[in-house]
Formats: C-alpha cells, structure tokens, sequence
C-alpha cells in the first residue's frame, strides 16, 4: 500500500450509528465483544454499540464523567474518571482505583489514556472537569500546571513525563513506541496558544523537550490514534484529519460535527469509530 492509496475503501460511506449525546468521547473497541464503549461525558453515562446487532445499551450511568479510555495488557478497559481525578479500570461494570493523586494532591482531571508494551499508563491531564459542573465537579487544582503522567503500575511509581503544554488531551504513541504524540487543546479558549499536536521522542519511560508535529487548521485536536503505519488520524472541528509519521497532511475524513476522538475497530482493524458532538460514526478505511 502506498501513501496514494485511499484513505476510505472503495465505496464506503460515513454512517451515523448512533446520535442523542451531549457530547460523545473516549471510544474503545473491545475486540472480544465486538463492541465500541464510548463515554458521554455531560449526561454522565457510558454507552456501548454491538457491531453484529447495531444495538445500542446503556453500559453504565451515574459514571463520575469519565472520558478517554484504553485497553491494559490484559483486555481490560482503563479509564479516565473526571468526577473522581482518577485512573480506573472496569471489568464487567466493577471499578477500582488505580491511580488519583501525585505527591500527595489530587489530579486535575485525567482526560485520555494509553497502555504501553511494558504495562505502563500514561494519561493528559488537563482542566476541564473541575471547571465547572458540566464535566465534572467544580473545583480548584491542587498544583500548578496540566501535565502529562506516566504510572508504572507493578512498581507503583509515577511521575509527570511532559510538563511544557497548556492543556494536554489526547496521546498515542509510534507502533514503535519511541514517539508520543500529544495533543494541546487550549488554543480552543486561550488566544495565542498554538493548535497543534506535539511530538515527543521517548527512551527509559521518559520524553525530549518535544517539538510540534503538526498544526490542525480547523479547531484543535482533541483526541488521536496511530495505525500500524504509523500515520496519525487526528480529530478536528471538521473531521479526522490524518498525517504521516514526518507531520505531513495525507488527507481528511469529513464529518458534520466536533470530532472529539476516534478508535479503530472491527475484526481487521479498518474500521474507524468516530465520536463527534451528539454522535457516534463510523467508516471503512485503508490501513
């Protein structure tokens, strides 16, 4: 496959599954049920597609906000809870703990989550489930900055691996693992901050000073994936938007709402769940 090939199957055509959220986030796509979990964030729920039936359940409601989620080494769902400041893992509809303070005070509000090959989580964590009581719970931060964290949970140590971005959102890595992307979604509220998604080279569990990868021209990236190529699928005010591993743009998805995140899904892979706005979609792609 080259760089010229499309980047949606011949044919294929954006469908809506699903819509009725406030504001969809968080897919995952859980390969042993055949399903996406995603999360509506203001309505306090998590929602959950079957890909063979097309039916649509509520998982779980009174949920504590969570947002961005992610699978462990173990098929299990690790989540970010916004009402809680916490990592959470849920298996079968029972959650646990798994990480919530740094140094002692509380996190802001984790907000999207990734699990790399040596079981570590790392997870954003910016503001906007304590800004008010839409997301979460009003509250003040309990220390200065939005940091981005690694949490080596057999060891439990954590640290703050990024420290240098406003707001910090979506993350994924290089199928490598040598390079962090990492979105910064404060140039959404915040005149002069750039809307970009940056790109930090890793080695020891810890990242470079980092530079920007990419700028997204409508709206900001909020969360993000790699494919197995390495090309980055970003959300954007208008659709997904997808570079290459050197941050040049390859192409664009359009979609008539806010993208906020996107997964890969179905049984190969090339299906691509997107939440955006009040809806959850999905297109067939090439990978």
């Amino acid at each position: 496959m080259t760089e010229t090939t499309p980047l949606i199957q011949p044919g294929a055509q954006l469908e809506r599954l699903y819509t009725g959220m406030a504001w969809a986030e968080g897919p995952v796509w859980l390969p042993d049920a055949g399903a996406v979990r995603w999360s509506d964030i203001p309505n306090d729920r998590i929602l959950q597609f079957d890909a063979a039936t097309g039916r649509v359940d509520a998982y779980r409601a009174g949920v504590e906000f969570t947002n961005g989620r992610t699978l462990d080494l173990e098929g299990r769902v690790v989540q970010c809870s916004h009402g809680l400041r916490r990592i959470e893992r849920d298996v079968d509809g029972v959650v646990t703990p798994i990480v919530d303070r740094w140094d002692g005070v509380r996190f802001n509000s984790p907000n999207d989550v990734v699990v790399a090959s040596d079981g570590a989580i790392w997870f954003t964590d910016p503001p906007y489930g304590i800004l008010s009581d839409h997301e979460g719970h009003s509250a003040a931060p309990e220390y200065e900055g939005c940091f981005v964290f690694r949490f080596d949970e057999r060891r439990g140590e954590l640290r703050p691996v990024i420290t240098d971005m406003v707001h910090p959102n979506g993350l994924a890595f290089s199928p490598d693992e040598t390079v962090l992307y990492v979105s910064d979604t404060a140039g959404a509220t915040q005149p002069g901050v750039p809307r970009h998604i940056r790109r930090y080279r890793v080695r020891d569990g810890a990242c470079d000073q980092g530079e920007t990868f990419a700028l997204i021209g409508d709206g900001v990236c909020d969360g993000l994936r790699v494919d197995a190529r390495g090309r980055v699928w970003a959300s954007s005010a208008t659709g997904v938007v997808v570079f290459d591993a050197e941050g040049a743009r390859v192409g664009a998805i359009p979609v008539p709402e806010i993208v906020s995140n996107v997964c890969f899904g179905g049984e190969d892979g090339t299906t691509l769940y997107i939440t955006a706005s009040t809806s959850l979609y999905r297109i067939h792609i090439n990978l």
